[in-house]
């Protein structure tokens, strides 16, 4: 088995509070990206009550390389009551800032951008003064004006990795794309935007920077940088594993560039203490 440096070791999930969010999550037919995607930061969010939800169902129609949740070449239809439960969900655990992610459904006509805005719509009407941030697909054109009519705080879309390594994503994801998306998002709404790169995949420095300068050429506000981690031996091996310190030369890096937040630590993803984040960006002058 390999063995990760003692700064990536995480408790195993326990106590009260997470099995009444997964008992909780499961009576509401509800599946997160902590699960799915084997993320290794669920001890610590679920033992606060906090998860990001996974809307769209829990099958993928696109192959990563690096990720572990399900694919197949169609999922199964969007479930016309997912928005109320997820909104009831956040309103039984008390949020004060919810985050929705998605499968990719390049099987469905929309991609799925009219559930997902139905979700943040449900959240903001049942929840009021709740924030919501989404992490969605490469949409675009009348995809993201469905998810930017449903007024999201944060609108975030990953690139993943540095510009020569987007070959670990599918085909039909590319860093261009990925910047069209944010681009895009900046146009068409009010929102943060926001992206996340994986470390470890065997970038080097000036490929770190160069995708921070082109985000910021996308009008990126906010970036979550961590650590690759592989989730199975099906995926992708850690070609590197980053110290801490390492982390904190290119949040400092970053925050030079302009990002208006940045999150940057091994054990750092796109949602992690995501509100602490939006709170970053609330409060840093303009």
């Amino acid at each position: 088995m390999e063995r990760k440096p003692a700064w990536l070791r995480v408790a195993v999930p326990s106590g009260e509070k997470w099995r009444s969010m997964s008992a909780m999550l499961t009576r509401r037919g509800l599946h997160t990206v902590c699960d799915e995607a084997a993320c290794p930061n669920k001890a610590e969010c679920w033992g606060c009550g906090t998860a990001t939800f996974m809307v769209l169902g829990d099958v993928c129609t696109r192959g990563c390389r690096f990720c572990a949740v399900a694919t197949a070449v169609s999922g199964a239809d969007p479930l016309a009551g997912e928005p109320d439960e997820l909104a009831k969900a956040v309103a039984e655990l008390g949020l004060r800032y919810a985050v929705i992610t998605s499968v990719d459904r390049d099987d469905l006509p929309d991609r799925g951008a009219a559930h997902f805005a139905a979700c943040v719509s449900a959240i903001k009407a049942r929840v009021p003064g709740v924030r919501v941030e989404t992490l969605i697909p490469d949409y675009r054109g009348d995809e993201l004006d469905a998810v930017a009519g449903s007024a999201p705080d944060v609108i975030a879309h990953n690139v993943e990795t540095v510009r020569r390594l987007q070959p670990v994503r599918d085909a039909r994801a590319s860093f261009d794309l990925s910047l069209r998306t944010l681009r895009e998002a900046k146009e068409r709404s009010r929102a943060m935007t926001k992206s996340s790169l994986m470390l470890g995949l065997g970038e080097t420095e000036a490929e770190v920077l160069g995708a921070m300068d082109e985000l910021r050429s996308a009008g990126c506000d906010m970036l979550v940088m961590g650590q690759y981690l592989r989730p199975t031996a099906m995926q992708l091996p850690v070609a590197e594993y980053l110290p801490p310190e390492r982390f904190a030369r290119y949040a400092e890096l970053a925050r030079e560039r302009g990002f208006l937040s940045v999150v940057s630590a091994p054990l750092a993803r796109t949602s992690y203490h995501a509100m602490e984040g939006r709170d970053a960006a609330d409060t840093t002058p303009a």
